[in-house]
């Protein structure tokens, strides 16, 4: 064998080594990708705080054989894809509604209804704002209500005694269940709203926008209250500061409420599914903790893993929002489809 043939037959063998490896190459990736599980969770950005931890927490203990993504639509944007059967698990800052229902109903979605914490839905003004240091229910009834849309603009309207100052307002979206479970406490009826307020299903927006404006007021959960509570600050509702210890004695009402996740029946089956909610569960108490929640009494963790495991499918609320219930009165009622 000549130099000349001897290089080529080298290269040759050598470019069958490359296209052996770079077709191992494709199949170990593809073989990787195959082997990660996937679970799918949309919904309230009340939640996601809580849910993001867990998820993350998770994720590290599977060792990277599940991923968890976890998006912020809203409570109502959340139900609208768990309904449709696009996502395994649903974030909701209130219990799944009629429509929603029926909605689940004719996709042949069941789903098993879990308290993960608590919140205290969190009312929050500008640390300038030197004068509404406590606002009653009826006052922010008449700043939040259809009839105060165009009217009550000023917030010497609000008080007499109040600043001559623009009331600039910051809400959820109508998608949001902070702002369905805010309007049902507050006006009195669900998504009943003045419409003329800057709304976002991003609480991060709206911290922005209460943070930059000394006339602002707004609302969302308490999680991102405590996580900006440098410039922001917390109203007091009929002289009671939202708080870990006011939600616990019931002194923080009608703003207290719980939080959920809904596990389709679906994904109920599914492995990764199943050894997540579990994890959730099992470690709920901290990770509310974690993300400033306040947690739920442990029987109540330790009954939602009896719901999910005996697949308890329905929700206590019938289909309406509720306001003012304690948690023990929630988990001792009866699920219904």
């Amino acid at each position: 064998m000549n130099k000349m043939n001897f290089k080529l037959n080298s290269l040759t063998v050598l470019g069958v080594m490359s296209l052996v490896a770079a077709t191992l190459g494709i199949s170990i990736s593809a073989v990787q990708s195959q082997s990660v599980s996937t679970i799918k969770i949309d919904g309230s950005s009340t939640v996601f705080p809580v849910t993001e931890a867990a998820a993350e927490e998770f994720q590290k203990a599977q060792g990277g054989r599940v991923r968890v993504t976890v998006g912020v639509s809203g409570t109502g944007g959340g139900f609208k894809k768990f309904c449709r059967g696009e996502t395994d698990i649903s974030n909701a800052s209130r219990p799944i509604l009629q429509k929603e229902i029926s909605d689940c109903k004719a996709n042949s979605v069941r789903y098993v209804e879990l308290p993960v914490a608590y919140d205290a839905l969190t009312v929050v003004v500008n640390p300038q704002n030197n004068w509404a240091k406590n606002l009653t229910v009826a006052e922010l009834k008449k700043i939040w209500e259809p009839g105060a849309q165009g009217k009550i603009n000023n917030w010497s309207q609000v008080r007499q005694g109040f600043p001559n100052a623009p009331l600039k307002l910051f809400g959820p979206g109508t998608n949001s269940g902070t702002f369905d479970y805010f309007t049902e406490a507050v006006v009195g009826k669900a998504k009943s709203s003045r419409g003329d307020f800057t709304a976002s299903e991003d609480d991060n927006v709206l911290v922005q926008g209460v943070s930059r404006d000394k006339n602002a007021l707004g609302y969302f959960g308490y999680a991102y209250y405590a996580e900006n509570s440098k410039k922001l600050k917390a109203v007091a509702i009929n002289g009671v500061l939202p708080s870990e210890a006011t939600v616990k004695n019931g002194t923080y009402n009608p703003l207290s409420r719980p939080l959920f996740i809904y596990v389709s029946s679906k994904a109920i089956d599914k492995p990764e599914v199943k050894q997540f909610v579990q994890f959730y569960l099992r470690n709920g108490a901290n990770l509310a903790k974690e993300v400033k929640y306040v947690a739920l009494p442990g029987s109540a963790y330790t009954t939602a893993q009896n719901h999910f495991n005996k697949k308890r499918y329905g929700s206590v609320f019938g289909g309406q929002e509720a306001v003012g219930l304690k948690i023990e009165e929630l988990i001792s009622r009866e699920a219904k489809e």
